[in-house]
């Protein structure tokens, strides 16, 4: 354990221009493990969040929907909220760029700024990523996009304050080399360095005047907050800090942060841009910024318009809130982009969750509830083969603590899972069903399953952080409690005589594939956009003038009609078309009633041969339009006599 018992960890705030996906959340649930893991070592935790609710985006996104910039975040800030309490975020703060405490704070820090010279204003010519809210030189630009999203950009020419990047630049170089844990992984601190440090600083616009929605420059109302140096000061905002020195307590006890948990493209604003304005504020710097890798769909990064977005809440809904959670942990290493797909959940779930964890659960209170009513003692009759499983289980915890101290979550939970596995050997190499067959053995018997119950004990503590409700529910069926992770180094803490439940359901079934891929349709049926119908066009062969000719139209005047008997489809209508009176049977019966007819004008294809249906000589033909399915009589539009041509 370490002596300084205080731990501050933050998430990126999430950005409420939509409904965040699988990759953006796990980013919550990364840091949520990380949270739940250092609180069971004894760390007086602040685990922060939220959202980021500025910006052009947003501004453009709401006028879309037809609401304001405050009713659109204030809906989307629901639904992120929302989606991290559904996948059990153990935050202590929900913090909102829009809150008025971090709104005055971030206007007193940009005044602060320009009043000890570190802004000035000028003018801004560039290109702007709107999506991105970040700006780039033509040099930056990757085949004239966005170098960040691959996403276009609009050239900008605005009014706008600037902060003197270049005045600080020499001090950050010479922390991040003094400091070589502050940027992990490693890989990130060479792209910062070599890309955007060491080729030399530009100067940062800090303001926008193309937009309203953000915060006022409070001494020049033209120009709002950029949106970046709105949405990194909430670490500290959120904490209660004061520009003039009057911190709240949360600030005084937990800056400077131990890590921010932020993604790999948006590492530059978090290591370059926001340790620049702490030290213009005269604050401490982050200890440590986690650059995580990205979480792939099948076709690449997420994104709606690629139509490859998957959503926590509907994984969740498929395979349960730790199942998925697991999945995003385990699945993605430390400096490498993980994969999720449908197909690589179900393998990845059945594989260890079922065959491993859930089976070994199963097993082991399920053979002490056939051997010995489910009451678990330690008889002490050991032998050698108990040895290297014990041995592993003492040595668990020291393990796994390292890899989490270094963010290595998914190498941390397969060393739990190295253990799970060694304990489901260890059942077939002490063959339980086999003692069982003679009493004499029943001590061994006893012992070998004291010994899978304490592993699975002490692994589903370790496994508690990551996924919290299974390790719970695993414990109760044991009828234990979370074993402290100071006694990790101990073996033979369960009580010896405890009863475990034997009518304890498998926590994790097997999944067939087909029954999984039914909801993935269903769920991906919810969010498809809708194609705009093409016109339903039969086309039939060119004709020339002559063959037009060859048609007679008339307009007619229906004086009757009536429903045919023996179709349910046809009306029989009586026309008068001039001197000449004319029956024609029509199949309109779905779209017309009688008295709907009687006294309109029609047009009539007046030479058709005439034809009969269901015993009713028809002497012509109406002309009628069809669109969606509905039939409507095409009538004349001036009030035309019957008999006149139409041509």
């Amino acid at each position: 354990m370490k002596d300084e018992k205080k731990y501050y960890i933050t998430t990126a705030i999430a950005y409420a221009s939509s409904k965040p996906h699988i990759g953006n959340t796990y980013e919550a649930i990364l840091a949520d493990a990380l949270a739940r893991f250092k609180r069971k070592q004894g760390y007086d935790v602040f685990f922060q969040t939220g959202t980021d609710e500025h910006g052009q985006k947003i501004e453009e996104k709401a006028k879309s929907f037809g609401k304001t910039p405050k009713e659109y975040v204030d809906e989307v800030a629901a639904t992120i909220k929302g989606l991290w309490d559904g996948m059990n975020v153990s935050y202590d703060k929900f913090i909102r760029t829009t809150d008025k405490d971090h709104e005055k704070t971030v206007a007193a820090i940009f005044r602060k700024f320009y009043e000890q010279g570190d802004i000035y204003k000028s003018s801004y010519e560039g290109w702007y990523c709107t999506p991105c809210e970040s700006f780039w030189t033509e040099s930056q630009l990757v085949d004239g996009k966005c170098p960040d999203c691959g996403r276009e950009v609009k050239k900008a020419h605005e009014e706008a304050y600037f902060f003197k990047m270049s005045k600080y630049a020499d001090r950050l170089i010479e922390y991040i080399n003094t400091h070589p844990e502050f940027i992990s992984p490693v890989s990130r601190k060479n792209e910062m360095m070599n890309n955007f440090l060491l080729p030399g600083l530009q100067d940062l616009c800090v303001s926008r005047t193309s937009f309203k929605w953000g915060i006022p420059v409070d001494f020049d109302d033209k120009h709002v907050v950029y949106v970046w140096l709105d949405a990194l000061t909430n670490y500290i905002t959120g904490l209660g800090y004061d520009v003039n020195g009057n911190h709240g307590e949360k600030y005084n006890k937990y800056w400077p942060a131990d890590v921010h948990v932020i993604g790999k493209d948006i590492i530059r604003f978090h290591v370059i841009y926001w340790p620049i304005f702490l030290m213009a504020m005269g604050e401490p710097l982050p200890k440590r910024v986690f650059g995580h890798p990205w979480l792939l769909q099948e076709g690449g990064k997420m994104s709606k318009s690629k139509g490859n977005v998957l959503y926590a809440d509907d994984l969740a809904s498929v395979f349960g809130v730790d199942a998925v959670r697991y999945f995003v942990l385990e699945g993605m290493p430390y400096d490498n982009d993980g994969l999720i797909t449908w197909q690589l959940l179900t393998d990845k779930i059945n594989a260890d969750l079922a065959n491993v964890y859930g089976n070994l659960v199963k097993r082991t209170i399920a053979m002490s509830a056939k051997y010995f009513g489910g009451k678990v003692e330690n008889a002490n009759v050991g032998e050698p083969l108990d040895d290297e499983l014990k041995n592993m289980a003492v040595s668990l915890y020291f393990k796994v603590s390292s890899l989490m101290d270094e963010f290595k979550v998914s190498e941390a939970i397969d060393e739990i899972f190295t253990v799970l596995r060694r304990a489901n050997k260890y059942i077939d190499e002490t063959a339980p069903w086999v003692l069982a067959k003679s009493e004499e053995n029943y001590p061994r018997l006893k012992t070998v399953l004291y010994n899978l119950t304490e592993v699975l004990t002490i692994t589903t503590s370790l496994l508690a952080p990551f996924m919290p409700e299974t390790s719970e529910k695993v414990l109760k069926q044991l009828n234990t409690k979370f074993r402290d992770y100071s006694d990790m180094d101990k073996f033979g803490l369960y009580e010896s005589g405890t009863v475990v439940d034997g009518n304890a359901e498998m926590i994790f079934a097997r999944l067939d594939f087909a029954e999984v891929e039914k909801k993935a349709a269903e769920i991906a049926a919810k969010y498809a956009v809708p194609e705009e119908k093409e016109e339903k066009q039969d086309k039939k062969p060119e004709i020339t003038i002559d063959d037009f000719a060859k048609i007679q139209l008339k307009v007619a005047l229906v004086e009757g009609c009536e429903k045919v008997e023996k179709s349910k489809k046809l009306l029989k209508l009586s026309l008068k078309v001039g001197s000449e009176k004319r029956t024609v049977a029509s199949g309109i019966a779905d779209y017309y009633k009688p008295e709907e007819l009687i006294g309109k004008k029609v047009v009539l294809v007046y030479n058709l041969k005439p034809a009969k249906l269901c015993g009713i000589e028809s002497q012509g033909m109406i002309l009628c339009a069809e669109k969606d399915g509905k039939v409507t009589i095409v009538t004349p539009s001036a009030d035309l006599p019957d008999g006149a041509e139409v041509r």
